[in-house]
């Protein structure tokens, strides 16, 4: 048995689940509706307070998209209850970024400055702060998609090794590298 899928997945108040014939399944809460398709030969249904899924036999597909389902039906709940929320550090010297809109137009040592049109789901707010390093918060309730976007804008300048310049996630521990040892 899958030690993912077997567990049930708890309904927190205010969230509504809607299963359709084709498996769709439809969470509703008071953040927002998120909808997530789910493989047929699955088995959806809602017991009282928690979603059960069901699979048809122990074959190593059915395991694998039983416990790959439930991880997504569990994302899917806390996203409409709770949200999600990344943070992005620059570190850099003259390192900037400024939200307008869905624009996030950032100053990452290029010639040019990087303007990036957000998806209209994730929210972006920056904090700049002196003698500190410009924070972006991105806040969503897809986890898949919020996290696609946070590694896109990590993707544009990742922190090099020697000095930890570039775009990380606040908190993340950077493997850092010596640089050039003299000789004697």
């Amino acid at each position: 048995m899958s030690r993912i899928g077997k567990l049930p997945v708890n309904l927190p108040k205010g969230v509504t689940v809607n299963i359709s014939d084709t498996n769709m399944v439809s969470v509703k809460g008071p953040l927002g509706e998120l909808t997530q398709p789910v493989d047929k030969d699955l088995k959806v249904e809602v017991v009282g307070n928690e979603i059960h899924l069901s699979r048809p036999s122990e074959s190593k597909s059915h395991k694998s998209l039983h416990g790959l389902y439930r991880a997504l039906l569990h994302n899917m709940v806390v996203g409409v209850s709770e949200g999600y929320k990344k943070e992005l550090e620059l570190v850099g010297v003259g390192y900037r970024a400024e939200a307008k809109g869905q624009n996030l137009e950032m100053s990452l040592g290029f010639s040019h400055e990087v303007i990036l049109q957000l998806p209209n789901e994730v929210k972006v707010e920056t904090k700049t702060e002196r003698r500190a390093n410009p924070i972006i918060t991105l806040t969503c309730i897809d986890k898949q998609l919020i996290g696609h976007v946070a590694a896109k804008i990590r993707s544009l300048r990742p922190p090099e090794p020697y000095k930890g310049k570039g775009i990380k996630f606040v908190g993340e521990q950077l493997r850092r590298k010596a640089g050039k040892s003299a000789s004697v």
